[in-house]
């Protein structure tokens, strides 16, 4: 599960570098940024419900 959301968050960071995807706080091309602050909280997240 991991590795599938890390593998889909890249993609998405991808995608948004190529055509931005528009919803609002990702307009721009240089919003990526704030895709991969999300995959970090979200991998944290997963590493802290581990038993």
């Amino acid at each position: 599960m991991q590795k599938a959301l890390a593998l889909i968050l890249l993609l998405a960071m991808l995608v948004q570098l190529l055509w931005p995807i528009g919803i609002p706080g990702l307009r721009r091309r240089r919003d990526f940024w704030k895709i991969a602050v999300f995959a970090i909280v979200m991998m944290m997240v997963t590493v802290l419900i581990r038993p």
